[in-house]
């Protein structure tokens, strides 16, 4: 159980209220975040989430991106698990804020941070036993522009699709951009295959940047394995053979069933197998 939090620096017990009323992760969603994986003690891909974290920041006009750089992850998530006495298997979330007073409009761009952590039960990531069920999400559809590539506090669209996803009694959805193509899952890109080819919505298509996403396809290529960035209309998943997602947290999950089509899982097994030799 986690008993204390990172807050700027300081150790804060998890149940202590530290953000203001005024705070504008809260008031306005002016922020942005990273889900992040230790592993055995070692924080996982922390250049490429420092990376993403830095031209988030950038993205949103918020000081402070050089500061917060794969060296400044790696001391304080080591900080924190060992505060929470963890044996080195951790979750982290680091969620950065604009700290400045203000209405729509800060008075400055200072930023601030929290970082919270609980335990993970395995070092590898384990490929889902039971593949996941899921559907596409219609009911609201993401936008396309220049902070859609971010995991930023701006969540509602993932929330009512959780609601969505509870209701339906589903494992998971897929999120459809302005367009009306397969942009992402709720936290995780996703990867159709199709006529034995392995299909990623390209990041024009309004899916977040996801580090996973870029670790997947580096592997890919790396084995001569083909992985194509492109649009991809929702009916594809009634002809796929194979659907899976990733996120940095879980690694590689494989989809089971959309509806009545059912799927395999080959692609998804060798990549999390490679994954995890890689590491």
């Amino acid at each position: 159980m986690q008993e204390y939090i990172l807050y700027n620096d300081e150790f804060i017990l998890a149940n202590q209220p530290v953000l203001s009323v005024g705070n504008r992760g809260f008031k306005y969603g002016d922020g942005l975040f990273e889900s992040m994986r230790m592993s055995n003690g070692k924080l996982k891909f922390a250049e490429q989430h420092a990376g993403r974290l830095s031209e988030g920041m950038k993205a949103l006009k918020m000081d402070g991106s050089t500061l917060l750089d794969a060296y400044f992850l790696k001391q304080k998530t080591a900080e924190l698990a060992k505060k929470n006495k963890y044996k080195g298997n951790v979750r982290f979330r680091l969620s950065v804020y604009r700290d400045a007073e203000g209405l729509y409009t800060p008075e400055n761009n200072k930023s601030g941070y929290v970082l919270e952590s609980s335990v993970l039960n395995e070092s590898d990531y384990q490929l889902n036993k039971k593949g996941l069920i899921i559907d596409v999400y219609d009911e609201l559809a993401k936008p396309i522009n220049k902070l859609s590539n971010y995991k930023t506090s701006n969540a509602l669209i993932y929330v009512m699709a959780g609601l969505f996803k509870k209701q339906h009694r589903l494992d998971d959805v897929f999120m459809l951009n302005q367009n009306g193509f397969l942009c992402e899952s709720m936290s995780s890109n996703l990867f159709v295959v199709y006529d034995k080819q392995i299909y990623t919505p390209a990041l024009s298509e309004g899916c977040v940047a996801g580090v996973m996403r870029e670790v997947v396809m580096d592997l890919a290529k790396s084995n001569d394995i083909s992985i194509i960035e492109a649009q991809l209309n929702p009916e594809v998943l009634k002809e796929a053979e194979e659907v899976f997602v990733s996120n940095a947290v879980g690694g590689i999950r494989w989809v089971m069933g959309y509806g009545r089509k059912r799927y395999f899982n080959e692609n998804a097994k060798m990549l999390s197998s490679l994954l995890n030799a890689a590491n």
